[in-house]
């Protein structure tokens, strides 16, 4: 019998790809969200973070928790007030799961959830694994506190998978759409040095990640979600370019500009990040894109 989800973070770019795949792949769903939605065939709970509420029966028949719900990481400037949302709406949303957990009588064994490889901040060309230490910066900081809440699941007794993502490559969305916008109206040019690692994945991968680890009982802790080959961002750039048929600049955009125009937040464009992707692949998984120029000729087909 297959399991029934919940899943946070459902409008989101990952969430929305991940509840099609679950959906024809006959699983139960359900929803927690902040606002009125209506998703045919599916039930929709209502939460609010911020004032700690919650339906009080979301858990009614649940086996898993996929949990994607947060702040947007780059949408805003990193103002004191924004930098709390964005680590409140990761640690507060998973204090109100487990707290609802424990109150509500429920059946729930799994909570798989969303991190990012922001968590061990900027290593240069250093090879990353699940093991490495946490980094430095306001990235490193907030994955950190955002996993530590996670992690408390132990403490009740559940499988905890922590999906560590990194750039995700989807058309029109995500970072992906920041990236080539410039690229289309020729003015295309790599970041900083243009030599920060980047760990790309394709959007069809990320969504069998999750499917991954919600079937995969042997999957446990932090997993690297990223493609077994990162690139430099400036051949992130190159690449783009030539799918899209245009030219990148010579020269690049010097990270004193980025941080003029971004401040902190220059960090996520900036930062470089080696990731190794041998755990996931250890599990038996097997990517469908290992190759960036094999993946964003898929994106980029139509």
């Amino acid at each position: 019998m297959k399991k029934h989800i919940l899943i946070t973070g459902a409008t989101g770019m990952v969430g929305k790809a991940l509840l099609k795949a679950l959906i024809d792949d006959g699983y139960t769903i359900s929803v927690l969200s902040r606002k009125p939605i209506k998703l045919s065939g599916i039930q929709v709970h209502h939460w609010d973070v911020y004032r700690q509420k919650i339906t009080p029966n979301c858990l009614d028949g649940v086996d898993t928790i996929v949990h994607l719900a947060g702040e947007n990481i780059a949408t805003k400037k990193w103002t004191k007030e924004r930098k709390e949302q964005l680590i409140d709406s990761r640690v507060r949303s998973t204090e109100l799961l487990y707290k609802t957990i424990r109150e509500t009588p429920n059946q729930v064994k799994d909570m798989i959830s969303a991190s990012a490889v922001g968590y061990y901040g900027d290593c240069g060309d250093e090879i990353l694994t699940e093991n490495r230490e946490n980094g430095y910066g306001f990235l490193a900081q907030c994955c950190e506190e955002w996993e530590d809440a996670v992690d408390q699941g132990e403490q009740l007794g559940l499988r905890v998978v922590k999906i560590r993502t990194g750039f995700i490559l989807k058309h029109n969305e995500g970072g992906l759409a920041a990236m080539d916008k410039p690229i289309r109206f020729f003015v295309g040019a790599p970041l900083g040095d243009g030599q920060q690692m980047v760990p790309w994945i394709h959007y069809q991968d990320i969504t069998e990640i999750y499917k991954e680890a919600i079937s995969n009982p042997n999957m446990r802790g932090a997993y690297n979600a990223c493609a077994p080959s990162p690139v430099s961002n400036l051949n992130l750039t190159k690449s783009i370019a030539q799918v899209l048929k245009r030219p990148v600049w010579p020269v690049s955009v010097p990270e004193t500009v980025l941080t003029a125009i971004l401040g902190e937040m220059s960090s996520v464009a900036l930062m470089s990040t080696n990731t190794s992707a041998q755990k996931l692949l250890d599990t038996g998984y097997t990517f469908k894109y290992t190759q960036l120029d094999h993946a964003l000729k898929d994106i980029y087909k139509s």
